[in-house]
């Protein structure tokens, strides 16, 4: 990057502005030259006055444009430029006749008196005492919001956090943040923490606060939830790292600690005899889930009544004769109301489902099916022949800060529903599951279906493992693999692998292909080769749609953004004729395969059915969509994920990355006609035999890996899993049992 410019002037002209100010391009009278400007401007209007702090680019079709990298604004002064800034509108509550009559009466003082002297205002013909109101409570609640980001700028800090701060703290965010600036660390915002602390420094607050102590303890929890999925850790580990964060003494966390838990900042659980801590939000989930599921399993923990001649029933109108554990599966459901149906590829998870749901139906009850995943919703769709949702389309998302879960759907409206499918299970985390069953009756059945032996959820929590775990509630796992399965080496290896089973990886003949790629070279020519012209040409795949390349790990040569930039060259390289965007991360084209990366709630959508349009909110971690259009001018790209049409721009582009390949975890609750894995040597702590099963399982028709026996045989051999850190299994075994059964330790839990 070059070195850093400044520009001085007045916003001559706003061109274009996303709904947020994350992305704005102006235009810049500095006296002397008319600059176009483009960045995170905030809510930035003509008329105000700017220093720019930044970079010239070439724009290779709107030529030399000045790159905003942190800026500064002051309110207009002259009377022309305060009558352009109100009349641009500004203040919503301002139209342009009300403007010119204000600067007519107060001139180059108009916005002095809207601030501090707004009955004055009522001199000005239409301007009555609550009108005037409304005019200075607008005019603070938009200089609030330039002071934010000027009071950021200052700071050092990125435009983007400013807006997400407006967003998430409102028109109070600029002394919330001075009095605290750790909030700039929370979800939602997501400052480093070093970075709040140059600010807490700037603002003479004490390194030995209480606040920076009890947000270092937050931050390390929220990290472990991040990046590890745990929603709790051990004590101990919280005082060590909260300590390393800070460089502060042992005695000074041990002081706050007890402050932090007076106040329920965070909470603490005896685990195995460990004391763990968690904060609020995943302890009021794991709670109210383990209460929830204990009042289930108290109404039917007697109701053991057999269904053998309904299900004898069954079989005759289906034509289909259930195993001996797929019999027990669909007595339970109907029987007691819950159920948690698990078991690997082939072993008739679905069969056994649509005979629940049928048996449930012919009983008069209203079912309703979730996944956590739109690919995943639309696959049980097809396979049941029952209309699925998002478990989040299903709830309704409120539109909130961006980053927290707010319902339509929830104790005080809940779901029109009397049995609730969920499949997929074991994608869902903690605070979803709650949010789903805040939104059931307390009579309403429950079916929960997924694979456990595949990796955890993305989000913090283990739910489907610790329910099965903590053997209080009513469990069937089918471990039957049916005849027409087995004809599929994808479903026969992936039992081996679950197994701890060495496959043979000289068979070519079916769905599984081993190919020997020891070097990254040899990964990367082969992977361009078999995307872009051998699948294609043998078996008719679209190397879009049909074929994904999945990889262990982000890092590294095989790490997704390599193979990504790899596979985007091949596969949709550089045209004129195509429009793209350039991103710090990435180059947008029309045609990519593109990925969200962390949940949005606020992102709008359209889409087309049988001619009736439908628009709704929410775009979330892992959806993959189709890069449609490129508004090049603008900073525009449009996606087409599944036919809901959604627009991103300015820092929402940031939640965007290629998606030719994906890691495993992202591939979860997805199944492709085709998946390319690719292994290499190192990064042994990421090559579990669960990644390894979920990776093959994503397959439908073809698998393909890439790498060696070696590191295939060690995955299998290494069941150590990704563990998890969470409360729900104590607590579901404490509410059952009383305390002294609850008291397993994370050893037992993982030798069982």
């Amino acid at each position: 990057m070059s070195e850093a410019e400044k520009i001085e002037g007045e916003v001559d002209r706003v061109q274009f502005k996303s709904d947020d100010g994350s992305f704005c391009v102006i235009d810049v009278n500095t006296g002397d030259d008319l600059i176009k400007a483009v960045g995170e401007l905030g809510n930035i209007e003509e008329g105000e006055s700017v220093i720019l702090t930044g970079e010239y680019v070439k724009h290779r079709t709107f030529g030399r444009q000045f790159r905003v990298q942190m800026f500064e604004r002051s309110l207009p002064t002259g009377e022309a430029s305060i009558l352009r800034y109100l009349v641009s509108g500004a203040l919503d509550s301002v139209k342009p006749v009300m403007a010119k009559r204000l600067v007519a009466a107060f001139g180059g003082k108009t916005l002095e008196i809207i601030e501090n002297e707004p009955e004055k205002l009522t001199e000005v013909k239409g301007i009555d005492p609550k009108k005037a109101d409304a005019i200075h409570e607008d005019f603070k609640k938009t200089f609030a919001a330039r002071a934010l980001l000027v009071y950021m700028s200052k700071n050092g800090v990125a435009t983007k956090y400013g807006v997400r701060a407006w967003r998430k703290l409102g028109n109070s965010a600029e002394d919330l943040i001075k009095s605290n600036p750790y909030l700039l660390c929370n979800d939602g915002i997501e400052l480093a923490f070093a970075k709040a602390d140059e600010i807490a420094e700037s603002e003479d607050i004490p390194r030995d606060s209480e606040q920076r102590i009890r947000a270092g303890m937050a931050f390390v929890l929220r990290s472990a939830a991040r990046e590890g999925g745990h929603t709790c850790i051990p004590m101990e580990v919280l005082k060590r790292d909260t300590m390393r964060l800070l460089n502060v003494s042992g005695e000074l966390f041990d002081k706050v600690k007890e402050v932090a838990l007076e106040e329920q900042d965070i909470f603490k659980m005896d685990i195995g005899g460990v004391e763990h801590a968690m904060l609020h939000c995943y302890y009021k989930a794991e709670e109210y889930i383990s209460r929830r599921l204990e009042v289930m399993r108290s109404i039917t923990h007697d109701n053991k009544i057999d269904y053998s001649e309904i299900i004898d029933m069954e079989e005759q109108e289906s034509g289909i004769k259930y195993e001996d554990k797929q019999r027990k599966a669909i007595n339970l459901a109907i029987s007691e109301g819950f159920l948690v149906l698990t078991g690997g590829p082939g072993t008739g998870k679905t069969t056994t489902l649509n005979a629940i749901i049928s048996l449930f139906e012919q009983q008069g009850l209203d079912v309703m099916i979730a996944a956590p995943t739109g690919r995943a919703a639309k696959r049980i769709s097809d396979m049941t022949g029952c209309e699925a949702k998002t478990i989040h389309r299903m709830l309704e998302v409120i539109p909130s800060d961006g980053d927290r879960m707010l319902f339509v759907h929830d104790e005080d409206d809940l779901l029109d529903c009397e049995v609730m499918v969920v499949d997929e299970m074991s994608m869902v985390d903690s605070v979803l599951f709650e949010a789903l069953l805040r939104a059931l009756s307390v009579t309403c059945k429950l079916i929960l279906v997924g694979d456990s032996d595949q990796l955890p959820p993305v989000g913090p929590g283990n739910v489907l493992q610790d329910i099965i775990d903590s053997g209080v509630m009513s469990v069937v796992r089918l471990t039957e693999v049916f005849r027409q399965a087995q004809e599929s080496d994808i479903v026969m290896n992936a039992h081996r692998i679950v197994s701890g089973e060495m496959i043979d990886l000289k068979k070519r003949d079916r769905d599984f292909v081993y190919l020997r790629r020891p070097e990254a070279e040899d990964i990367y020519t082969t992977l361009v080769e078999l995307c872009s012209d051998r699948l294609p040409k043998k078996y008719g795949f679209s190397p879009i749609r049909d074929i994904q390349v999945l990889s262990p790990t982000r890092q590294g040569r095989i790490g997704t953004p390599e193979l990504n930039k790899i596979l985007q060259e091949e596969l949709n390289p550089a045209d004129k004729k195509k429009d793209e965007l350039k991103t710090p991360y990435a180059i947008y084209r029309v045609g990519d395969k593109v990925m969200q990366t962390k949940n949005n709630y606020e992102i709008s959508w359209t889409r087309t059915d049988n001619g009736k349009e439908e628009n709704g909110k929410g775009v979330y971690n892992g959806d993959i969509g189709i890069v449609i259009g490129v508004r090049t001018s603008l900073k525009i790209v449009t996606i087409d994920f599944d036919g809901r049409i959604a627009d991103y721009s300015g820092e929402m582009l940031d939640d965007l990355e290629l998606a030719y390949a994906v890691t495993v975890h992202k591939s979860q609750g997805s199944e492709y006609d085709a998946v390319i894995l690719t292994l290499y040597d190192g990064m042994d702590s990421l090559y579990y035999r669960n990644l390894l099963y979920t990776a093959v399982t994503r397959a439908k028709k073809l698998l393909v890996i890439l790498g060696t026996a070696q590191r295939i045989g060690f995955m299998i051999m290494n069941n150590g899993k990704n563990r998890r850190c969470t409360a729900l299994r104590t607590m579901l075994m404490q509410s059952a049992y009383g305390d002294d059964l609850g008291q397993l330790s994370l050893e037992d839990k993982a030798e069982e």
